[in-house]
């Protein structure tokens, strides 16, 4: 059997880490939860954690040895089940083999600390992974907590949320304890009306800049993301928290995590405000949505919005989605029927291709728009875009440039006629069938095997 113990945010070692390491012939751990370690025998062997494999294979060669060489143990920081050791520990050697001992995560500390409940969360890891699932994440969802790492820290996710409106909870070296210096600092923010002390019941964040939990080392701040970025926060953040203040509260729901997706999509057209039957007809958006799969974590782009209504489908579909349009109050009727639906959708006032080039990189794109630069457009997009590209036209004389933009950029591309027929009333309460406008609807994916050539 593998023990593993989680020691929460705190280096001493909770309780029932001291029977488990009594027995131990092994223990792995990283230096401090080693140097708290005050029961581990003598005898037993001791591997500081660093890199895993080394660790894993140290565990695997102690596991042959003789039942009678004691146990092998691992402490972890935090709930070494929530992203933590346990799953490679499962991996390697089956979750049969496994004991595991939970300690309170950074992220609920975090959370316990500003006095939110965090049921509706969603958690995502930037520890060893690409920061701009982390970045779509927070601009698509109101209560995120990213899991952080060297290059992945608050300074880089504020440089990459600057224009999103949300505010940073910075929790750094959670459990190292307070003293009564840091009472003195919440007590004096209280009576100034420049921070919250956590716990005060009223679920929202502190005013910004200010400490609601700091000591010796433990240090928890709210801060903008301009101010994230300024900083270097050092090697001891344990979380960050990306919040929106507006919706930081939601109603109680009976599944943790993000709320599910919307039982429908493809929404009516009356249910966006828009000039003169400007808008993708739904038949359109309902095939369009099924090519560009926007999901949670990704990142959309809306070219030629109008009314915004693919974009809104988008976000409430969980992927972080900016619309162009290049007139003002086509970018504010964005914005109104974003706000209409409860989603965040960030609205560029400009003309493509030329604006294009001071966005984030797509994940995939729907262009509704585009007049004579629409083969240009295309262009720009399906060189950026790393997954698909979706086009939609009623002019079939910019069919051909556009597949060409869209092979030329090495997509696969295909498309179809949309024509349908709507049910309408006629006088004797009878029903007739209305045609609709076609529209040419074409898209480019790009292959697996191709995509590795796509900007990082």
């Amino acid at each position: 059997m593998i023990t593993v113990v989680g020691t929460g945010t705190g280096a001493p070692l909770p309780p029932d880490a001291g029977a488990a390491l009594a027995g131990a012939g092994l223990v792995v751990g990283g230096r401090r939860h080693l140097a708290a370690a005050t029961t581990i025998p003598d005898t037993a062997e001791r591997v500081v954690l660093g890199p895993l494999a080394p660790a894993l294979d140290a565990i695997e060669q102690f596991l042959e040895k003789p039942a009678d060489q004691g146990r092998a143990v691992v402490l972890a920081s935090g709930d070494p089940g929530f992203f933590g050791i346990v799953r490679a520990l499962a991996e390697r050697f089956g979750a049969e083999r496994l004991e595991v001992h939970p300690g309170v995560s950074s992220v609920a500390t975090a959370f316990a600390r500003i006095g939110l409940t965090w049921d509706d969360a969603v958690v995502v890891s930037a520890h060893g992974r690409d920061l701009r699932t982390a970045v779509n994440v927070c601009r698509a969802h109101p209560k995120v907590a990213v899991l952080t790492g060297p290059g992945s820290g608050p300074a880089e996710l504020g440089a990459a949320l600057r224009s999103s409106g949300r505010v940073l909870v910075v929790a750094s070296a959670l459990g190292a304890g307070a003293d009564s210096g840091a009472a003195s600092a919440l007590n004096a923010g209280a009576a100034s009306g420049s921070g919250t002390a956590s716990g005060t019941g009223t679920g929202s964040a502190p005013a910004a800049g200010s400490v609601t939990h700091s000591g010796e080392r433990e240090r928890v701040e709210r801060v903008t993301p301009a101010e994230a970025a300024a900083r270097d926060w050092g090697p001891a953040v344990s979380v960050v928290l990306c919040l929106d203040e507006a919706r930081v509260l939601s109603p109680m729901r009976a599944i943790a995590g993000p709320p599910s997706g919307p039982a429908q999509w493809a929404l009516e057209e009356g249910e966006f405000t828009h000039r003169d039957s400007m808008i993708t007809k739904f038949e359109v958006r309902a095939l369009a949505l099924a090519r560009l799969g926007p999901r949670l974590g990704e990142h959309v782009w809306d070219i030629g919005a109008g009314s915004g209504s693919v974009a809104v489908e988008c976000a409430r579909l969980g992927a972080a989605v900016t619309a162009v349009e290049k007139t003002l109050d086509g970018v504010e009727r964005v914005r109104a029927n974003a706000a209409a639906h409860g989603v965040d959708v960030t609205a560029v006032h400009g003309a493509a291709p030329t604006v294009l080039s001071d966005l984030p990189d797509p994940d995939a794109v729907f262009i509704g728009g585009g007049g004579r630069e629409l083969p240009a457009i295309v262009t720009a997009c399906a060189r950026r875009a790393r997954r698909s590209v979706v086009v939609a036209m009623a002019a079939l004389d910019r069919v051909p440039a556009v597949r060409d933009a869209l092979v030329a950029a090495g997509l696969d591309c295909d498309g179809v006629l949309l024509q349908s027929s709507r049910l309408a009333p006629l006088p004797g309460d009878v029903t007739r069938l209305a045609a609709t406008n076609p529209v040419f609807l074409l898209w480019g994916v790009r292959p697996p095997a191709r995509s590795e050539g796509v900007a990082q």
